[in-house]
């Protein structure tokens, strides 16, 4: 959701923008009059005398004042979205719904149709291909399933082609419409055919009163419904070379949805709770409309791969409805990057509360990065659409820089309570001047975000780890799965059945990684695409595919060998010695600069990874400095050295009694925490091993953070083991495990090099347990 801060700075924008404009406008003109006064041109006629001596006197001001404004003009810019400018081309559309193909079946209806929109100075057409379980168009895909075909026109054409190609004689867009999205009659073939394609209520009823009347829903969630809806959107891309392809409130789900065996089952597996009696529980809505969100993601990568200049057009309802109760988290696709264009359905009769939803923030936001407009009541059947009502509506959205779409066709004139006649002349005065769009300029952008938080999940996808927060994840197009997140070493390292079918770039390099427990992960460095829940990396990173696991002849008992599956691991420290990089300066914009880790106090709920730092996040941490280390070829920004120096520690039964000169790592990959000294005379009678309750341990950076704990004996909580390691690097060397992070949330700063630390409750707990 957008912050109060981002709302209140549009505002104030948008306040000071206006005004400056006024200032310009009318310093400029008193400027020009005087200039033609002085010229030998008379000033135009004044009607208040006393107006004008007031203007000769204040005229130097203005005029001063026009020209700061002039230049300070363009400087006021969303505080969220720092993207460069691009084109914003207004919509002027209309749909062409099933009720207009008694028209359109029609060919020289058709050549009419089109020929008088663009004398009307429309731009864009949305013609649906997919209603009531039938496409609109002759559909291998769907005579394969052996479902009729109903739709050709009144010379046995294919309707939807000849539409595309009028509109295209005509210089407008043609955007097919998928209307019925996951919707779908009970009674249509496809239900019959598929009945585990649908889902249901919690009390099992399938079905739910729409707009078109009574209608089950395809289950967004199962594979099979994904790859069919895929396949029907590439069919229609391919087939017309389509212009853009629309999705609007239908491609969604009913709150109430989801009970079905399949979606229970998923969720309970990636959760481990069924899905709770509430339909409206913010977990369960959060959890649905993320699968709706990724499904999307995963078409608009489709239909970009296909034809990048296509226009990914979305048509919804306003956000709070379509998110809490229809599970469509549309905005969330917009800061995403993967919406092209936005046109929102208002279909209110009464004025004031239209104006109030074509103000909402969701919109004053989406206009910022996208061409957004506002979906207009031209009239129905039974319920026709008065002059007046639209003319006020159109104003009204376009004093506000919006585009409209009016629903529908028939209703613009033919279904009208007034004459035909005088509708198409008042529409002519809705659009005086020519607007003629061209998706040529529809170039790819990247994510609007400047930061966004990802749950840190408490279980892997493989695996039995005590603890260990896990970020989901998909490679080379795979489904998500959890994998561990290390802020202690760096790089990307998945098995093999992590990826899915995405191209992937070998490099013939095997590479060998050995992890703190004795571990030896060794497997080929391969380039491929990821995901981080819903946000795609900018370009491919470097993985590890690992194929071989085994323990060091040090420590024989390392995870390789307790037969655990490896459920993967994702390096998010700075400090890379080679490829592998940290994955995470792969994303695209502000969120590469750097990330936050906040922990869950050690309860079973997820903690967050905060990609992407602002002033506003930073908030409250206190930084220690790392130091720069020298670049390496093919990583890109900055390398640090992100062990923190100059750490003091005591430790109850050694000689370290808060000595200064340790060094220290952050590591959410350690369930126990370590300290390592390099001279057995610093640990004093202490032994190797796991450290008692006797030896309480206080590590601190003055003025920064001071942790303590009591050792025991739980582990990921109050567990510390002690080495003696002559061959060690570092007299002092501390991994303050994952522990930490109950205590502290940490920062990571890529840009400035330094790591932040934020209390994030009191101390006291000295063993840390979870509070309550």
């Amino acid at each position: 959701m957008a912050t109060q801060f981002w709302e209140k700075s549009i505002e104030i924008n948008a306040t000071l923008t206006n005004l400056l404009f006024k200032l310009v406008r009318r310093g400029l003109l008193l400027c020009r009059s005087k200039l033609r006064k002085a010229s030998g041109i008379a000033p135009s006629r004044l009607i208040h005398q006393g107006w004008w001596l007031l203007k000769k006197r204040l005229l130097p001001l203005l005029c001063l004042i026009s020209f700061v404004a002039a230049l300070l003009l363009n400087t006021f810019a969303p505080a969220v979205a720092q993207l460069p400018p691009q084109p914003r081309q207004e919509i002027r559309g209309v749909w062409l719904s099933g009720n207009d193909f008694s028209v359109f079946r029609n060919r020289s209806k058709v050549q009419a149709a089109m020929s008088q929109l663009r004398q009307l100075n429309f731009n864009t057409v949305y013609p649906v291909v997919w209603n009531d379980g039938y496409t609109h168009y002759p559909s291998a895909i769907m005579q394969k399933m052996g479902i009729p075909f109903f739709f050709k026109g009144t010379d046995g054409q294919d309707v939807i082609a000849d539409i595309i190609s009028q509109a295209r004689r005509e210089g407008l867009l043609a955007i097919p419409w998928f209307e019925f999205g996951f919707m779908v009659p009970l009674s249509s073939e496809l239900a019959s055919q598929h009945p585990d394609w649908l889902t249901q209520k919690r009390d099992g009823t399938q079905t739910s009163i729409s707009a078109a009347g009574e209608v089950a829903w395809l289950n967004p969630f199962h594979p099979e419904v994904q790859k069919f809806i895929t396949e029907l959107v590439m069919e229609v891309i391919t087939q017309y070379d389509a212009d853009g392809v629309q999705f609007d409130d239908h491609t969604s789900l009913p709150v109430d949805f989801g009970y079905d065996k399949y979606t229970i089952s998923l969720y309970t597996q990636e959760t481990g709770n069924p899905p709770p009696p509430n339909p409206q529980a913010q977990a369960w809505i959060k959890w649905r409309a993320d699968k709706i969100s990724t499904f999307m993601v995963d078409l608009y990568q489709t239909v970009k791969a296909r034809k990048p200049n296509a226009i990914f057009s979305v048509a919804p309802n306003y956000y709070d409805f379509a998110y809490k109760l229809q599970l469509q988290d549309w905005l969330n696709w917009v800061r995403l990057g993967i919406v092209d264009e936005l046109v929102m359905q208002v279909y209110r009769n009464d004025l004031e509360s239209f104006i109030a939803q074509i103000n909402r923030p969701e919109i004053l936001e989406t206009k910022q990065v996208i061409p957004t407009g506002i979906g207009i009541m031209a009239g129905l059947r039974n319920r026709p659409v008065a002059l007046p009502q639209i003319q006020s509506q159109v104003e009204a959205t376009q004093q506000r820089g919006l585009g409209i779409g009016f629903f529908y066709y028939e209703s613009l004139w033919d279904i009208a309570p007034e004459p035909a006649a005088q509708r198409q002349s008042a529409f002519a005065t809705l659009f005086p001047n020519s607007a003629l769009r061209d998706i040529s300029q529809n170039t790819p952008r990247k994510p609007s975000f400047n930061t966004i938080s990802l749950p840190l999940y408490t279980k892997p996808s493989l695996g039995q780890r005590v603890r260990g927060y896990f970020l989901e994840m998909a490679i080379a197009g795979g489904k998500p799965r959890r994998i561990l997140l290390d802020t202690g070493s760096a790089g990307l390292r998945v098995p093999k059945e992590f990826l899915g079918n995405a191209p992937i770039r070998s490099t013939g390099q095997n590479i060998k990684e050995v992890l703190s427990d004795g571990t030896i992960l060794e497997g080929e460095l391969v380039y491929t695409n990821i995901r981080f829940g819903l946000l795609p990396a900018a370009e491919p990173v470097p993985v590890q595919i690992v194929t071989s696991r085994q323990c060091t002849a040090q420590k024989p008992n390392c995870s390789a060998k307790s037969g655990v599956p490896f459920s993967g691991i994702i390096g998010v420290n700075y400090f890379e010695k080679s490829l592998l990089y940290n994955p995470l300066r792969k994303l695209p914009g502000n969120l590469s600069n750097g990330f936050i880790v906040v922990g869950n106090g050690g309860s079973n709920n997820n903690g967050s990874l905060i990609l992407g730092l602002t002033a506003d996040n930073q908030a409250g941490f206190k930084m220690a400095p790392w130091s720069k280390q020298p670049e390496i070829n093919g990583v890109p920004g900055n390398r640090w050295d992100s062990r923190l120096s100059k750490v003091c520690l005591t430790l109850a039964g050694s000689a370290a009694k808060n000595s200064c000169n340790g060094t220290m790592v952050t590591d959410t990959g350690t369930i126990n925490a370590l300290t390592e000294f390099k001279s057995a005379s610093t640990a004093g009678k202490l032994k190797p091993g796991i450290l008692r309750s006797t030896n309480a341990l206080k590590v601190a950076i003055n003025g920064i953070f001071d942790y303590s704990v009591t050792p025991g004996t739980r582990d990921g909580f109050n567990r510390w083991n002690l080495s003696i390691s002559p061959q060690a690097e570092l007299p002092i060397f501390v991994n303050t495990g994952i522990a930490f992070f109950d205590k502290y949330d940490v920062l990571f700063d890529q840009v400035n090099g330094r790591q932040g630390f934020r209390t994030r409750r009191q101390e006291g707990n000295k063993d840390l347990l979870p509070q309550k």
